[in-house]
């Protein structure tokens, strides 16, 4: 596939750690008592990323906000897109960690963004949106294997981690496009290879 404007990769542990999955368990519980079950989170960053691009770009103007994107909206972006790896069973990398030491992810801006085209992408992106929702139920089920793997075998399989690694650079590649990064829509592909200089995983 020709490459993106936004690359995203991960690499795979040899091992997890079996305690990370309590870890998670118990962020899913307190999510549930706050409410934000984790369907209302998605829905909340999708409107909330856009809308923080356009405040940005009206109050810096496009120039200036593609030039600083890498020391604002694309560092928050890795962090938010650390929390979903952790949250995936892509890491057991805490997502309070440093976002590049556990994965790559690397925009290459392009576009003259107003703040009403970066609204407008709200709605725009919404087909890209619903087929990662449906690809969501998938790697939810997938996800539950994955666990019971990991606390049978500390691993799972290599392709269910692809294709989990796949939705994940899908909704990278998605987040780059609602906050204006990069003008080119996202391809509709489950791209689930190797794409960029992923960090090393950490020794086990």
């Amino acid at each position: 596939m020709a490459s993106y404007g936004a690359t995203f990769d991960i690499a795979q542990p040899q091992k997890f750690d079996r305690v990370h999955i309590a870890i998670r368990l118990l962020i899913v519980i307190v999510l549930g008592i706050l409410g934000g079950v984790i369907g209302w989170l998605y829905g909340a960053v999708y409107l909330a990323v856009p809308v923080a691009a356009a405040i940005l770009i009206s109050q810096r103007g496009a120039e200036q906000y593609l030039a600083g994107a890498n020391q604002t909206m694309t560092k928050w972006l890795r962090y938010l897109l650390a929390f979903y790896v952790y949250m995936g069973l892509l890491t057991d990398r805490l997502p309070n960690e440093e976002p590049k030491e556990t994965l790559h992810f690397e925009v290459a801006t392009s576009g003259s963004p107003t703040a009403g085209s970066t609204l407008l992408r709200i709605i725009l992106a919404i087909p890209s949106a619903i087929v990662l929702g449906l690809l969501g139920i998938v790697a939810g089920v997938l996800v539950l294997f994955a666990a019971i793997m990991i606390l049978i075998q500390e691993t799972y399989p290599e392709g269910v981690y692809n294709f989990l690694r796949g939705v994940v650079r899908w909704e990278a590649r998605l987040f780059a496009y609602i906050a204006s990064l990069v003008d080119e829509y996202p391809p509709f592909a489950l791209d689930t290879q190797p794409e960029g200089p992923a960090p090393a995983p950490p020794s086990a």
